[in-house]
C-alpha cells in the first residue's frame, strides 16, 4: 500500500538515494546531505506555520511503500518560486528588424531573461524509484501535491508552474548549456548542475548576458533543445498537459527545458475534486469502481492514497478499514477525492499562454 505524506528527519537516507538516482540529476534535488537535511527542516517549518498567503515555504512530500517499509519517491511544492530571490527563466520572443530604405523586414527569434514566473507556485524536485515507474505511483506522487493545494489555497498562488529537465545528448551533456552558458562559466553541464543545486540558480542569471540571445547565433543542436524535455520525462509532460497545464514561452536558463503553467482552478484535479463523508466497509464488499486519489484534511499529518471511488447511494465514499486507518479518518469524516485517470489524451497546443 502506497501513501504520500510530509517528509520527516528519518527520511534523509531515502532522499539521498532518490536524489542520487534521479534521471537526469536535478538541480532542485541535489545529492548533498546538508542541503537535503535543510530541505526537511524547512518543510517541517512550512507545515507547522500559520500561512495566510504564499511566501518562502517549501513543502516536501515522500511516497512510502508501507509493505516494504521504504520511502520510494519525493516531490516538493515551492509556495512562491521567487520568494527569496528572483526565479529566472528565458522567455522566447520574436523581434522585428526592419529597414524601409532597404525594404527589409525580418522576424528574429530570441531569448530574453525574465523573472515573470517568480510569483507562481512551483511543483518541483520530483524523483521516483525506478521500480515504480509506469505504475499508478507516478501519478499519485505527482498529483497528490495538487490535492494538498486544493485544501489550502491560501498557501499558494493562483498560477502553478513546473520546470521540466531539458534535453541531454548521448554524452549526458546539454547542447544549450554548451552553446550558451559554458562560454561564461567554463564548466561543463554536470559540474555546473551540481553547483547550482548546492547553491542557487540565481548566480547563473547574474553572470549570463542581460541582452537578448539571438537563436540564429546558437548551434543547431542548441536551438533544437529549446523547450524540449528530457526523454525520461515525456510521460510526465503528457500527464500534466492532460491535467490542464499549458506550455509557456518560458524555458530554463540552464538547459532550456520547458516551463509549463496552469491556472489551478482550471486543472482537472481541482475541477473534479469533491468532498465526501466516509463510510467504512470491508474491502471485499466494496463495489468495483475507478481508482481515485483520496486525501484527508490534516495539515500536519496530510495523507493521500489511491483507493476506489466507490460512492453509496447517499453520496458517502466507501473505504476499507485499512485505507481509513491509513488516512486517519473515522466514519462520517470528510475526505477529498479526485479521479486518478485524466480525461482524454494529452496534446501539445504549442504556445497558448492566454492569461498566463
Amino acid at each position: 500500500m502506497l501513501v504520500v505524506r510530509p517528509t520527516r528527519p528519518a527520511d534523509l537516507p531515502a532522499l539521498e538515494r532518490l536524489a542520487g538516482s534521479a534521471t537526469p540529476r536535478l538541480t532542485n534535488l541535489p545529492a548533498h546531505r546538508d542541503r537535503l537535511e535543510e530541505r526537511i527542516t524547512r518543510s517541517q517549518r512550512a507545515f507547522e506555520a500559520e500561512v495566510e498567503f504564499p511566501g518562502d515555504e517549501h513543502y516536501t512530500f515522500v511516497l512510502e511503500d508501507l509493505e516494504r517499509g521504504e520511502v520510494v519517491g519525493t516531490a516538493t511544492i515551492r509556495a512562491q518560486a521567487g520568494a527569496r530571490e528572483a526565479y529566472y527563466t528565458y522567455r522566447q520572443e520574436t523581434l522585428i528588424h526592419a529597414s524601409q530604405q532597404l525594404d527589409v523586414r525580418r522576424e528574429v527569434q530570441s531569448l530574453s531573461l525574465s523573472h515573470e514566473v517568480s510569483e507562481a507556485s512551483l511543483l518541483c524536485a520530483y524523483s521516483l524509484d525506478p521500480r515504480y515507474r509506469g505504475t499508478s505511483a507516478e501519478s499519485l506522487l505527482r498529483r497528490a501535491r495538487l490535492m494538498f493545494i486544493a485544501q489550502y489555497p491560501e498557501r499558494f498562488a493562483e498560477i502553478l508552474a513546473m520546470a521540466f529537465p531539458g534535453y541531454l545528448d548521448d554524452d549526458n551533456q546539454s547542447p544549450f548549456w554548451n552553446s550558451v552558458g559554458r562560454h561564461f562559466f567554463v564548466r561543463d553541464y554536470q559540474e555546473i548542475n551540481y553547483v547550482a543545486g548546492v547553491r542557487s540558480k540565481s548566480f547563473i542569471a547574474e553572470v549570463m548576458p542581460q541582452f537578448p540571445l539571438y537563436l540564429a547565433l546558437l548551434t543547431p543542436q542548441a536551438r533544437a533543445a529549446i523547450g524540449r524535455e528530457h526523454p525520461d520525462h515525456e510521460t510526465a509532460m503528457d500527464e500534466m498537459l492532460a491535467e490542464g497545464f499549458l506550455r509557456s514561452r518560458h524555458v530554463d536558463i540552464f538547459d532550456a527545458g520547458p516551463v509549463i503553467k496552469g491556472e489551478r482552478d482550471r486543472l482537472e484535479s481541482f475541477r473534479h475534486a469533491a468532498w465526501h463523508p466516509v463510510r467504512i466497509r470491508p474491502a471485499h464488499s466494496l463495489p468495483d469502481a475507478e481508482p481515485a486519489m483520496i486525501a484527508n484534511q490534516r495539515l500536519h499529518d496530510f495523507r493521500c492514497v489511491v483507493a476506489r471511488y466507490a460512492l453509496s447511494p447517499t453520496g458517502q465514499l466507501m473505504l476499507s478499514p485499512e485505507h481509513a486507518e491509513l488516512l486517519g479518518v473515522e466514519e462520517g469524516r470528510a475526505v477529498l477525492a479526485a479521479p486518478l485517470a485524466l480525461p482524454g489524451d494529452a496534446h501539445d497546443p504549442g504556445y497558448d499562454e492566454g492569461e498566463l
